[in-house]
């Protein structure tokens, strides 16, 4: 796997770069926001790690531009931990945020942890649902419609686990411990994932109508796939 790692603090890019290399993976550097999109453009890796604080463009812009053309994961590092600056680069696309200081391990099983969630661990295997998903993978999802959409792994991971059991409230701890590893993380980081996700299943995000919310319980998939995309 490819991995493009982002910091001005070229000692941190090192420790983040060797770490990754000791399993395998390949990485390429930058040390700014425009050689971040330089060499995002030329390297087409499979993963990014950046910090937010980066010289000429920051973090966040760097991420929206890359949205605007694919859903290559991204993993911020940062000084800035509060629930806000999370919630910020969850909105503009991250799929994950770790805290400086870190623990290079950490961060590694961190990555593995997000590239599993690549591929589809839960299948439905009946009911309305069953028929109307041809293929979940990493970025993809194509609907009975013929239609398809474009997803982050963490967006997919989501969709996966309501899929499963579709027509069944998930409770908020049970959706943030099984995207995260704890419930113990702000319900607003949570509401700002399932916001992203209705903009690229509804037909009217704004009145969802198959990714519903069960005030104080939780979120449910309706049984209805042929509402989604139309």
């Amino acid at each position: 796997m490819k991995v493009l790692v982002v910091d001005q603090d070229r000692v941190t890019a090192d420790v983040v770069a060797y770490a990754l290399e000791r399993e395998g993976h390949q990485v390429v550097q930058a040390h700014d926001g425009l050689g971040a999109l330089e060499r995002w453009a030329a390297e087409r890796p499979d993963l990014l790690i950046m910090d937010v604080d980066l010289p000429g463009l920051d973090g966040l812009s760097v991420c929206q531009r890359i949205r605007e053309e694919a859903d290559t994961p991204i993993i911020f590092l940062s000084l800035r931990c509060a629930d806000a600056d999370v919630v910020r680069a969850l909105e503009m696309g991250a799929d994950a945020y770790l805290g400086k200081p870190f623990s290079p391990r950490q961060l590694v099983a961190r990555v593995h942890a997000l590239m599993r969630r690549s591929f589809p661990v839960a299948r439905p295997t009946g009911g309305p649902w069953s028929g109307g998903l041809n293929r979940l993978g990493y970025h993809t999802v194509d609907l009975r419609t013929g239609k398809g959409v474009h997803l982050t792994p963490l967006e997919a991971r989501l969709l996966e686990l309501l899929l499963a059991k579709a027509g069944q409230v998930h409770s908020y701890e049970t959706i943030m411990k099984y995207l995260w590893g704890s419930c113990q993380r702000d319900r607003a980081v949570l509401r700002q994932l399932v916001h992203r996700l209705r903009q690229k299943v509804e037909v009217d995000p704004s009145n969802p109508t198959c990714l519903l919310t069960v005030p104080g319980r939780g979120y449910l998939l309706t049984e209805n796939p042929e509402r989604l995309m139309r």
